[in-house]
């Protein structure tokens, strides 16, 4: 049986990854079977849900951690059961913002030496042209995934001038790459171009050498300071009550508005709603039921000013795929009630607590109509 490709998706936070690949899956051809890998800052997998709604044949999970380093050693069986359960064609290894692509390469090609299983067909990272500019400067992982790739996918320069998408080119020609590129067309890139590279790293650039270009570069150890670079908060918002409640959609709105670029990366949550929340467009979310005052629960996803809502409804089940009851269970209260809301935040250096304060003063997550039982946990993951 021949070795299963496997192509690592990486960038920083709020970059695209997971719309490159949901554009990616209308142009596989009928009958392949793509399989995801994700890695998740904390403990909601909100991308896995959007993913595995999407027509991928299987998903499997790794939260709470790095693929590239403190999670590293769950990579084999989490590849072994995609391989036994879905037999895809193609395995997509996408990364946390924070991962480093190389030693994530190398231990694929590490374990299809060993197994015969798989091989690394290439890692293509995606860059934010809008806010490069802005997490270039704060970030060293974010140069390190731009170093370490095969292809680079110029994302959001849609939205930004000539000028501002020249100046990112000239930073990440100041990296000195010898990289193919390509623009895409609002997160879609041809098929042909993402498969199929003749790859630097898959052709085993070694630890050594990676090791002598970082100290080259001054760098820190990236094994205990990439993660340093964002701190992460879970969100959980629940009722005692046993009464049927939503969230405040205008409070939300209020806090998803308040947060500064230079604070927060990222939000992702798992909203109870009484009405289609609006995206940051002012689009209502596509319509779920809510005939008879029912309530739905909808995906939030925010990155950098700008969010969607999507309906979460029936999540896929292949092979490693979470639903949002299965996700929520251990977090049930006392009257079996799943959570209003399940949060997580991903914030710059030293801002964590600031905005753990901020949300439990109260007055930004709120169900409505206010309920005295209501109970908001905010902890801190990292």
């Amino acid at each position: 049986m021949p070795a299963i490709p496997i192509t690592i998706i990486t960038g920083f936070l709020g970059s695209g990854k997971t719309t490159l690949i949901l554009k990616l899956i209308p142009q596989l051809p009928k009958g392949y079977k793509l399989a995801l890998l994700k890695n998740e800052f904390g403990d909601l997998a909100v991308d896995s849900q959007l993913a595995s709604s999407s027509a991928i044949s299987g998903v499997q999970e790794l939260l709470n951690g790095c693929i590239c380093c403190n999670l590293v050693g769950q990579l084999g069986d989490a590849l072994d059961t995609l391989r036994k359960d879905v037999a895809p064609d193609r395995i997509i290894i996408e990364t946390s913002g924070s991962a480093f692509p190389a030693t994530l390469a190398m231990e694929v090609n590490r374990i299809g030496r060993e197994t015969g299983n798989y091989v690394l067909d290439g890692v293509i990272v995606v860059i934010d042209v809008e806010n490069w500019q802005g997490y270039e400067d704060t970030s060293y992982t974010a140069k390190l995934q731009a170093r370490y790739t095969d292809l680079i996918v110029f994302n959001k320069w849609e939205t930004v001038s000539e000028r501002r998408y020249e100046d990112c080119l000239d930073r990440v020609g100041d990296l000195e790459l010898q990289v193919a590129n390509v623009k895409s067309d609002r997160g879609r890139v041809e098929l042909e171009v993402l498969v199929g590279f003749d790859s630097a790293l898959t052709k085993g650039m070694g630890f050594t050498e990676i090791k002598n270009s970082l100290e080259k570069d001054h760098a820190h150890n990236h094994e205990t300071n990439h993660q340093n670079e964002v701190e992460v908060l879970s969100v959980t918002l629940t009722l005692d009550s046993g009464v049927q409640h939503g969230i405040d959609l205008d409070m939300l709105e209020t806090f998803l508005l308040s947060a500064p670029k230079d604070e927060v990366y990222r939000i992702k949550a798992i909203i109870t709603a009484c009405d289609p929340p609006l995206s940051s467009d002012g689009k209502p979310a596509a319509s779920a039921d809510h005939h008879g005052g029912r309530t739905a629960k909808y995906i939030l996803n925010w990155a950098f000013g700008r969010w969607t809502f999507t309906p979460l409804t029936t999540v896929g089940q292949g092979a490693g795929a979470t639903s949002f009851s299965d996700s929520a269970a251990a977090l049930l209260n006392g009257s079996g009630q799943e959570p209003l809301l399940r949060m997580t935040i991903i914030t710059a250096r030293q801002e964590a607590e600031k905005w753990k304060k901020r949300m439990l003063s109260g007055g930004l997550l709120e169900p409505e109509p206010q309920d005295p039982s209501r109970k908001l946990q905010v902890e801190r993951m990292s």
